[in-house]
């Protein structure tokens, strides 16, 4: 007996370490390998960075967080090197694990496709081996640092065309593109020479002040364009060009992420005066021309296309047949050729809806339906029809718009479409103008002139908070929330530009493009929606750059949920304030935080 119970003694032992083993195993495998996360997060104390030395320190139980249960994790996981790009709405491996079936040929795979709650990466994004903190405007224009976009493809690709070229440790941005290998400059004043512009400055005396260029490249033209005081929206996909629209950030040139393909822009209707297309290999004739109708939605009353493409000069039989085929469509859009000269044509969209009126009855494209709001963007699908103008806009016979800098403090025509009075605007601005000084008071013990150049106001309201920021070297992409009045009209209307976003998603945008998020109640939004405000905090640390700010104006519930962790996230408070500038916001709290500096131990590693 006493034998038997020995052996049963063993055998239970036996079990027992072998479930340890297995379960120390997958603690390992699941927390531990250095293939799946960084294994710790090193602050750069060897180069000079900064950082507290408890910091340095993982927690295992980092992995639960999300919902705002008491628990306060003392770090979040890294996300593996792999993802140091992530774009969680435009991930291509996404698409491949969910096995999307999409149109290839419409473009569908570069829209946008977010991945449900259980597939997000909760996790910190590290930067690239040796990131520094980005070349100040306006030099960053001309050059970026290397290891910050360690992608130089489209330096050899395109090394005829003068997009960029790689000197050392810099990569430097000539102004070439693939219609213009001379310069940016020179090519746009052409375009203004072709238009008969005084003094050959496109922005014709402040009445061309907005631009949308489609098929950007590196954004050079939008970024030669803003010393004549006009705005570029840049825009291209993540496609075969991959990191264009991320170059056009790192250097400080407005520019977003995005595709003609089946959904509308996310821009309200006459947003531009000018859209521009220098070979930007979109098929304008696919679909009945329901790319070029988007245009003319998003272009104002009046407002000119240029359009740089072999069509508008070859002679071949293929580009010939493209030429009339597309000539034909824009005069039965009521186009007229402006100017044509040597490689390109510039069409101007009518003023009025006379011409519309006086088509032969069947007449395609057709006019769009009186039902079919040509503000809605979120999600809508685009549609091969026109959009008149309605009988306000067709009396005037234009938009109505101040000249630029006027405009951005003229109180806008489209204000009476919200009720808004022209008291209400002056009041805002004047508003924001003061809640802009105490920002920059509180700021400014660790900001520099320079300090900051992209700047996000993720609930832009009319764009007062941009304006007030005019003298600054600056640029603000303004977000209206999608469920909320669409004021992003009014805002391009003051000459500024934005988009239309839902923050329980990720914006189309790059990790660290921004110097400055402005939050003003957005945190608290997300709340009342039921998304999650943990995911919030990490989608905005993904789009801040480091050493980069955000501005939190919101309850004291939310401050206090954001202190909780400031830690995990690597940020540091840089200032508080009580806000008490209006009876709406009278329990609101101004808390600023700084984004730190960080590298993963690999990283260190690699740079030793």
């Amino acid at each position: 007996m006493k034998g038997r119970s020995d052996g049963g003694q063993k055998k239970r032992v036996i079990a027992l370490v072998c479930v340890a083993a297995v379960v120390l195993v997958f603690v390992y495998l699941f927390y531990g390998s250095s293939d799946h996360r960084a294994s710790a997060i090193e602050y750069g104390r060897k180069l000079g960075l900064g950082g507290d030395d408890d910091d340095t320190k993982q927690d295992d139980t980092s992995s639960s967080f999300g919902v705002d249960d008491g628990f306060t994790p003392r770090s979040f996981p890294v996300c593996d090197d792999r993802h140091s790009e992530l774009i969680p709405c435009l991930d291509r491996n996404l698409i491949y694990q969910m096995r999307l079936k999409l149109d290839l040929s419409l473009m569908e795979h570069y829209e946008r496709h977010c991945p449900p709650p259980e597939r997000r990466f909760n996790c910190l994004i590290p930067p690239p081996n040796g990131y520094k903190v980005p070349i100040k405007w306006p030099k960053s224009r001309d050059e970026v640092w290397k290891v910050n976009i360690p992608h130089t493809h489209l330096a050899h690709e395109k090394s005829d065309q003068n997009w960029m070229v790689v000197k050392g440790d810099k990569i430097n941005f000539p102004g070439g593109g693939t219609h213009f290998h001379y310069g940016a400059d020179k090519y746009i004043a052409s375009m203004a020479n072709m238009l008969n512009f005084p003094n050959n400055v496109l922005n014709n005396g402040g009445r061309l002040r907005t631009v949308f260029d489609v098929g950007c490249g590196v954004a050079s033209f939008g970024g030669y364009l803003l010393s004549s005081d006009i705005l570029a929206m840049s825009l291209a996909p993540n496609d075969v060009h991959q990191n264009q629209i991320q170059f056009a950030l790192e250097r400080g040139i407005p520019a977003s992420l995005g595709v003609l393909g089946t959904k509308r822009l996310p821009y309200p209707s006459r947003s531009f005066e000018l859209a521009h297309c220098s070979r930007c290999r979109i098929d304008w004739l696919q679909r009945d021309g329901i790319l070029l109708l988007e245009l003319d939605r998003v272009l104002r009353p009046g407002g000119y296309f240029a359009y740089s493409s072999p069509e508008a000069y070859a002679q071949d039989e293929e580009d010939l047949r493209i030429w009339r085929e597309m000539s034909a469509l824009v005069e039965r859009m009521c186009w007229k050729i402006a100017a044509k000269r040597n490689q390109t044509v510039i069409w101007q969209k009518p003023l009025t809806n006379d011409c519309y009126l006086e088509r032969e009855p069947g007449t395609q494209p057709p006019l769009c339906r009186s039902d079919n709001d040509p503000d809605a963007v979120w999600g809508v699908n685009m549609e091969a029809c026109i959009t008149s103008y309605s009988d306000h806009d067709h009396k005037t016979k234009g938009s109505g718009l101040a000249p630029w800098p006027a405009r951005l403090t003229s109180p806008p025509p489209r204000l009476a479409d919200f009720g808004y009075s022209t008291g209400m605007f002056e009041k805002d601005t004047e508003l924001w103008r003061q809640r802009v000084d105490t920002y920059w008071d509180l700021l400014s013990p660790r900001i520099e002139s320079d300090t900051v150049r992209n700047i996000m106001d993720m609930k832009a309201s009319m764009g007062s908070f941009a304006a007030a920021l005019k003298e600054k070297d600056v640029w603000v992409m303004n977000v209206v929330p999608e469920d909320g009045p669409n004021t992003l009209k009014l805002i391009y209307d003051r000459g500024l530009m934005g988009a239309v976003h839902s923050w329980c998603e990720a914006f189309s945008t790059y990790p660290r493009t921004y110097d400055l998020l402005h939050a003003w109640d957005i945190i608290s939004d997300i709340n009342k929606k039921g998304c999650s405000e943990v995911d919030l905090l990490l989608e905005m640390d993904r789009i801040l750059r480091p050493s980069g700010f955000i501005i939190i104006r919101d309850k004291q519930r939310v401050v206090d949920l954001v202190k909780k962790y400031l830690k995990a996230l690597h940020w540091e408070e840089v200032g508080t304030k009580t806000d008490s500038d209006s009876d709406q916001d009278s329990d609101n709290v101004i808390f600023i935080v700084q984004k730190k500096l960080w590298l993963t131990s690999e990283s260190l590693r690699d740079m030793e």
